[in-house]
């Protein structure tokens, strides 16, 4: 096979008139980014919500909280981004499924939605976890002192259980920037979306995908970078697994 390498295409004008095949791939990287980031926060708050009912013992709120679970876990993303974008709009009344298939990128708030509950399952027994490794003296001593239940977990579980789950809740993040791919069947304009866009345009497929690496493997490091230097200022002693 014959192939020519041209490295400058980068440079050059691209179809969509929006700069260069470089400004359209970097404008992917942020919607990649942008979209990874608010379903981290998105997952962070429901997988707390689901985490802390996880940790109830029995009862109709842990039935529900282990149903979401399951539900969010054990279906694949690209599903459940067909069933949020696809069948939600049909079975809402017609006036609201107009309104979102009309909602201008409504395929950005889509993919945050869909990635978000998807990976909240995965971190609600990350908290669940987090929770249950703590000594049980933390929540006697916190009946003791006369906290309800509410101030219990918001001043002293879950501020040590996200401490000790900080390292899986940075693998939780690094899967959320690239499964923002999936989102391209949806119609997002993400990074491998740009990417495959500028390989069909220009033909160059190798130094597309080359970049693409790259540029994934970059955002990658500077976050794992990043929440490394955040773990180690909430590392609790005793419970780091360097100790």
């Amino acid at each position: 096979m014959t192939y020519h390498w041209d490295w400058l295409i980068f440079w050059q004008p691209s179809p969509d008139g929006a700069g260069t095949y470089l400004d359209m791939l970097l404008s992917g990287l942020w919607v990649t980014v942008l979209t990874a980031i608010l379903s981290w926060v998105l997952a962070i708050l429901a997988g707390t919500l689901v985490g802390v009912a996880r940790s109830f013992p029995g009862g109709l709120i842990g039935f529900v909280a282990t149903a979401y679970v399951e539900v969010f876990r054990n279906v694949p993303l690209l599903v459940q981004l067909f069933l949020w974008y696809f069948v939600l709009p049909e079975l809402l009344p017609s006036s609201w499924g107009l309104w979102i298939k009309q909602l201008p990128g409504s395929s950005f708030y889509t993919a945050i939605v869909g990635l978000g509950f998807y990976t909240s399952a995965r971190i609600a027994e990350q908290v669940r976890a987090g929770i249950g490794s703590l000594p049980r003296g933390q929540r006697m001593a916190s009946t003791a002192l006369g906290l309800t239940v509410a101030q219990t977990y918001r001043h002293v579980l879950l501020p040590m259980a996200f401490r000790i789950i900080w390292p899986p809740l940075t693998s939780e993040f690094l899967a959320c920037i690239k499964n923002t791919s999936v989102a391209l069947t949806i119609g997002l304009l993400e990074m491998t979306a740009r990417t495959r866009a500028m390989a069909e345009f220009s033909f160059q497929v190798f130094e597309a995908f080359t970049a693409a690496t790259l540029l994934y493997l970059g955002i990658n490091i500077v976050v794992a970078f990043g929440m490394r230097i955040a773990e180690r200022r909430l590392e609790v002693p005793g419970y780091s697994a360097e100790h």
